[in-house]
Parts: structure tokens; C-alpha cells; sequence
């Protein structure tokens, strides 16, 4: 039951990571499009610079419970990493109850009427004559504090059922970091060579 809970939160927020994911395909050519008309043609654009703080704003606050499902937070682990996995999991159960959900639910809660607010009157960019919306971005707070609201669930699930087993439960294979695949790509180059 736990491990299909896990499972299931898991997968929503990679699917919510990934389709965020492409903010930076978007930056990345809106940001080109600018250093090109800018520099080569001498007119630069009046939305690049809202462009780029909204959908940084946007990924970083959709991907945050995708980062957590990876285990990809920074974390000072001089310690925690060489503890029993049982220790590991209890303080991580401590410390998800005393700060990870408070912090949560007040971003959901101050999120909420941040974003309202924004909505309420459609907000934009005060940065740019173009008049950008960035309500819809202010809105993404409190569904960013959801989403790491959920994950927070299946973390804590994660903790209990380490304790119970002696064991951290998988997390999902998703992408590997290319050092990652080239360290593997070279170790087995090197088992080929020992072996011939």
C-alpha cells in the first residue's frame, strides 16, 4: 500500500518535472532571440527580461517536488551519510514533522493569497512596457506547495518503511547525469581491455 502511494506521487511530480523540464528549451531560444536582434540588428526585444525571470520562476518552483522524489536536494550529509539507515530514516521523520511541512503549508498558505491577489487584479510586469502577465506565475506557488506538500507524503512513507525494513525503498530510475554514463561507458572499457 505504502510503495503504491510512493509510486504514484512519484510519478506525478516526474511527470510535472519533466513538462516544466522545457522552460529551458524556451529560455534558452528566447534568450538567443534577444543576444541576436539585440547585438546584430540593434532593436532589442521589451519581453526577454520578464521571459527569463518567469519561466526560471516557473521551473525552479515546478521542479523542486521532482528533485525531492530524485533525492537531488542539497543536503550536509558529513554525518548522516555514514549512520545506520534506520538512524537516517528516523531523523529524517523528525525533521519532515518539525520543518519540511510547516515550511510547506505556509508557502501553500501565503502562496494562495500571493497568487490570488495577482489574479484578482491580472498582475503584470512592471518591467517592461509590454505589460507581460505574471499572475499565472504567481500562481504556481501554491500548486509548487502541493506538489512538495505530496512529496513530503511519500518521503515520510519512505522513512517508515526503511525503518521497517532495514532498507531505503527504491526510488524511480529516471535519467542518469552524463558523468554519470561516461563513468560507466569508461569502467566498462576497461573490463573489455583486462579481458582481452
Amino acid at each position: 500500500m505504502l510503495r503504491s502511494i510512493i509510486k504514484t506521487i512519484d510519478l506525478l511530480n516526474k511527470s510535472v518535472g519533466h513538462a516544466f523540464a522545457w522552460c529551458i528549451v524556451i529560455l534558452t531560444l528566447g534568450i538567443s532571440y534577444e543576444v541576436f536582434v539585440r547585438y546584430a540588428l540593434r532593436d532589442p526585444t521589451s519581453w526577454a527580461f520578464d521571459l527569463s525571470y518567469i519561466l526560471y520562476g516557473a521551473l525552479f518552483l515546478m521542479c523542486g517536488a521532482y528533485t525531492l522524489s530524485r533525492g537531488g536536494h542539497v543536503r550536509a550529509d558529513i554525518f548522516y551519510r555514514r549512520w545506520p539507515v534506520k538512524v537516517q530514516a528516523s531523523l529524517e521523520l523528525v525533521l519532515y514533522f518539525l520543518f519540511f511541512f510547516p515550511g510547506v503549508l505556509a508557502l501553500v498558505i501565503a502562496g494562495w493569497g500571493y497568487g490570488m491577489e495577482s489574479l484578482a487584479i491580472r498582475e503584470v510586469s512592471v518591467n517592461s512596457p509590454v505589460g507581460v502577465p505574471i499572475w499565472p506565475l504567481k500562481m504556481l506557488i501554491p500548486a509548487a506547495g502541493v506538489l512538495l506538500t505530496l512529496q513530503g507524503i511519500a518521503e515520510v512513507f519512505r522513512c517508515v518503511l526503511c525503518l521497517q525494513e532495514g532498507q531505503w525503498p527504491a526510488r524511480l530510475h529516471d535519467v542518469d547525469e552524463l558523468e554519470a554514463q561516461l563513468m560507466q561507458l569508461h569502467t566498462s572499457e576497461q573490463a573489455k581491455g583486462i579481458h582481452s
